[in-house]
């Protein structure tokens, strides 16, 4: 009997305890604050309101274009080292500067040749009667877009040439004479200065008088 009666105590009290915990107020939660003491809060730039608008007292006065500097060109150096050197000492002087490569087709000289036979045996054949008749200072060339052809000396000079082609010539050959050229490059520097400046480059490069000077569309 004792165990039923404390039983249903027990029973009676969590029922009690249960239903108070379920009608008693709760107590609000507490809100962090947005920001930390004497922090000013973010506001998005589309939350601001925008400032009145105001008009300009004057117009603004446009920038000024760089047409108050004088721009120089003064090449072509003879190596890249002159080219160099020239670079570093004007770097210091000037207000810009720059250098570029220039490719030129030079000439090279001159060769003089019989044209290339349809075989190679003709060529050597050619040219067992250049030795016959007395011609020593020939070369038939191997390979390449000349293949075939006999060289029979190249020249500096145009009028050299000349002279060779004629004296194989009176032996009954026909040789031709034509232009040795080249693809080179040549190596310009440019630099800006202020137009009233009185800056020459050739008091700082006194062994490069040489090369040329040119007026230049500033850059």
């Amino acid at each position: 009997m004792l165990p039923r009666l404390l039983f249903l105590l027990l029973l009676a009290a969590n029922v009690g305890v249960g239903a108070w915990l379920f009608i008693a107020p709760q107590p609000a939660p507490r809100i962090a604050p947005a920001t930390e003491p004497g922090v000013a809060p973010i506001v998005l730039l589309s939350e601001r309101e925008a400032p009145p608008s105001a008009e300009l007292a004057a117009a603004p006065e446009p920038v000024a274009a760089g047409g108050s500097d004088r721009c120089v060109s003064i090449g072509p150096f003879p190596t890249q080292s002159d080219l160099r050197r020239a670079l570093n000492v004007l770097t210091p002087a000037v207000k810009r500067i720059q250098f570029r490569e220039v490719r030129t087709r030079q000439a090279r000289g001159w060769s003089v040749f019989l044209p290339a036979p349809r075989t190679r045996e003709e060529a050597l054949a050619v040219a067992r009667q250049l030795n016959d008749r007395g011609v020593r200072d020939f070369y038939v060339v191997t390979a390449g877009a000349q293949q075939n052809t006999i060289s029979l000396g190249l020249f500096r000079d145009r009028a050299n040439a000349d002279r060779r082609r004629a004296e194989v010539a009176a032996l009954g050959f026909a040789p031709a004479v034509t232009e040795r050229a080249e693809d080179l490059p040549l190596y310009w520097l440019d630099y800006a200065v202020a137009a009233d400046s009185g800056f020459d480059w050739r008091q700082r490069l006194p062994d490069l008088l040489e090369i040329e000077q040119r007026e230049t569309t500033c850059f």
